[in-house]
């Protein structure tokens, strides 16, 4: 139950004046659905404008409040502007010039003759000074001077800045006076305003201070929720599993295990053997063997007499995992099964049962694995693949299948950068596995113009020739989706107009029966080419695909091409991944291009990307699986995250948790932040 002093931060958005139903479509687009967003609702930047007595003070470029007076209203002959002739306080002419079809508003702005404040930036035409399209006008000579530092917003269509502002500040207005969570010796040290000051003057104007107090609130959240789910994890009984090696042994693995792999799984055995469950998160980039340490992870469970299960993020990686397990599991004589939302009847029963009585000893399938109806004889250890598409909520329910909390090993096939490891997995213990397997050849990787389009579609036609399948990648990182998916289906259909049947298409909005089809079909290899928005960052793995095409690779972050690129490059054949990229490149986008072409070591990619993204989008939210922070920049990661896990250790270790004066303050901070499942732990724990 949330606590009854944030109700009010709950409370949905058109409760506010003026909120009606065509407002709300533009709010929940930009996330503002509750009171609480709106007060997050933090500006990109401050217009600064300084209030002048007349232009002879203004200089060229500047933001400026000047009082003027409106002489002549000049008409275009033909298509030229509207332009307003004003006057200054001592006789100073300056042009008020407008485009298009706002020479309407311009009249009923600014009459003749009569005083306007006028709000603006100043430029120069030829010898006349002039202000375009003037951002403010007030018949009010106090009015302007809440303007001379201007928040301006994220903005969506349909919404402007004035009206925000509006319901930003009625939001602020609303806002319950909360307990400190901070230690204070923190507070006073930082010289940071208390939670309710610090919200107001972040929207206010450029208060670094306001600002670092509100990123730690976050940090600090984020930390002492994840600090709750290590403790709560520490304090369950789990089943200690010790194997004897047998099962491992019969396994007919057609490579040696890399240093990294043989690290990994002794790391893992270490944690199976303890009596509290394990947490750990096993990082390996693209195609270095994750499965491999999996399975034997499993086979430890099974041969100590237990269960276990894997999860997929999606039906069609199940059924892959699946695959490949059954394979490799050959002549062990273990019993695995698939188990998926499409599976009904006769089957499904079979399965159910298998598990219950235990002659199934692992499960592979999609969240259907922890349905109500599913119940194990005895599931002691869960592996989760693409762990950053479970939340913990999910983990959780996964914890009540066992008789004891099972153990838990998550993947990622995204690198991590170390300053984020600590935010995203500060309750887990990390493996890595930093080395590619032998036989693994490298991907060719070129950067090509877009202007060279025929070239590229002429190689894909050799290429296809020749029995082998390819992808063709086209963005879906704009916020525009719907143009995106615009210049995905026409591309679809240029290529199949070229290509006929032997081209399928796959992006986020077809139906999922729909997009499984089509990469089935592509997998089975009945279609050549797969035309597909980045759903396919996570996923399929077909062999036979040995050429990637990436267009407008410039809109890309370096995490996600070089997960995209991962998708080829699996069988014995030479790999190729080419980078389409646009006339017109940022400086940044150029050197994530060229680090492309020059390293395929995801680790040292996702450093770079963050070092390349500076304060900007942590390893982009649209681009390799959000990030949890909302509020803290990079920066203030990078100099906030260490104080705040600090706080968050000494919170629990010496201030007695959540139950002490400051525990009661940060548990509704939990609440505050959505971080409340730190605290469910706590009482299921």
């Amino acid at each position: 139950m949330r606590p009854e002093a944030l109700n009010s931060l709950f409370v949905e958005t058109d409760a506010l004046d003026g909120v009606g139903p065509k407002l709300m479509r533009p709010l929940e687009k930009l996330g503002l659905t509750r009171i609480r967003d709106l007060a997050y609702h933090l500006p990109d930047r401050f217009v600064e404008r300084r209030a002048i007595a007349n232009l002879d003070e203004a200089a060229v470029g500047e933001n400026v409040i000047i009082a003027l007076t409106p002489r002549e209203h000049r008409s275009p002959s033909g298509r030229g502007p509207f332009r307003v002739m004003a006057e200054d306080a001592v006789g100073n002419i300056c042009t008020i010039t407008y485009f298009g079809r706002a020479s309407y508003t311009a009249k009923k702005q600014l009459p003749v003759g009569e005083l306007r404040w006028v709000a603006g930036r100043i430029d120069q035409y030829g010898q006349m000074l002039q202000i375009v399209h003037p951002e403010h006008i007030s018949e009010d000579a106090s009015a302007p001077i809440g303007k001379l530092c201007e928040p301006i917003y994220p903005l969506s269509e349909g919404m402007t800045q004035g009206r925000i502002g509006a319901l930003v500040a009625q939001a602020l207005k609303g806002l319950p006076e909360l307990p400190e969570w901070i230690e204070h010796g923190l507070i006073a040290q930082k010289d940071w305003p208390a939670w309710r000051e610090a919200l107001g003057e972040a929207h206010r104007g450029v208060n670094a201070a306001a600002r670092d107090r509100l990123a730690y609130d976050e940090l600090f959240a984020n930390a002492l929720a994840l600090m709750l789910v290590r403790e709560s994890n520490r304090s369950q009984r789990g089943t200690p599993l010790v194997g004897d090696g047998a099962l491992r042994a019969k396994l007919r693995l057609p490579f040696a295990l890399t240093g990294a792999q043989t690290r990994s799984i002794a790391e893992i055995e270490g944690d199976l053997a303890q009596p509290s469950p394990m947490l750990r998160l096993l990082q390996g980039d693209v195609g270095s063997g994750k499965t491999v340490v999996a399975l034997s992870s499993l086979l430890i469970a099974v041969e100590a007499g237990a269960q276990g299960a894997l999860l997929a993020p999606t039906e069609i990686l199940a059924r892959q995992h699946y695959e490949t397990l059954s394979r490799m599991l050959q002549g062990t004589g273990v019993e695995i099964a698939l188990l998926t939302g499409r599976d009904k009847g006769k089957a499904r029963e079979a399965i159910l049962m298998g598990l219950l009585d235990g002659s199934i000893q692992i499960v592979v399938g999609t969240h259907a694995i922890f349905q109500d109806s599913v119940a194990y004889r005895n599931l002691a250890l869960v592996v989760i693949d693409e762990q950053h598409r479970f939340g913990v909520g999910q983990r959780l329910m996964l914890a009540r299948k066992g008789r004891r909390a099972p153990h838990t090993l998550a993947m990622t096939a995204t690198p991590i950068p170390r300053t984020l490891t600590l935010a995203q997995y500060g309750e887990m213990e990390v493996s890595k596995l930093d080395e590619l397997p032998p036989g693994r050849q490298a991907i060719d990787t070129r950067v090509i113009s877009v202007e060279r389009m025929d070239d590229v579609i002429g190689g894909i036609a050799r290429h296809i020739e020749t029995g082998q399948q390819a992808y063709w990648v086209c963005p879906m990182v704009n916020e525009n989706e719907n143009e995106d998916l615009a210049a995905a289906e026409a591309r679809y259909a240029a290529l199949k107009e070229r290509f006929g049947d032997t081209v399928a298409l796959v992006h986020g909005q077809l139906r999922p029966e729909a997009k499984d089809a089509a990469m089935e079909r592509f997998a089975r290899g009945e279609a050549s080419l797969l035309v597909a928005t980045t759903v396919i960052e996570v996923g399929v793995d077909v062999p036979n695909s040995t050429l990637m095409v990436i267009e407008q690779a410039e809109r890309f972050g370096l995490a996600q091409l070089h997960q995209l690129r991962g998708r080829v490059g699996r069988g014995s054949e030479k790999s190729t991944c080419l980078l389409l990229r646009g006339t017109q490149m940022s400086e940044t986008a150029r050197q994530r291009l060229a680090l492309m072409r020059e390293t395929q070591d995801g680790f040292r990619l996702a450093e770079e990307d963050l070092q390349l993204r500076g304060g900007g989008e942590l390893l982009g939210t649209r681009q390799s699986g959000d990030t949890p922070f909302r509020i803290a920049s990079l920066e203030q990661i990078q100099k906030l995250l260490p104080i705040a896990h600090d706080d968050a250790r000494l919170l629990i270790e010496r201030d007695g948790g959540l139950a002490g004066p400051r525990g009661e303050a940060a548990r509704l901070l939990l609440y505050l932040f959505e971080r409340d499942w730190g605290v469910q732990l706590l009482r299921s724990g």
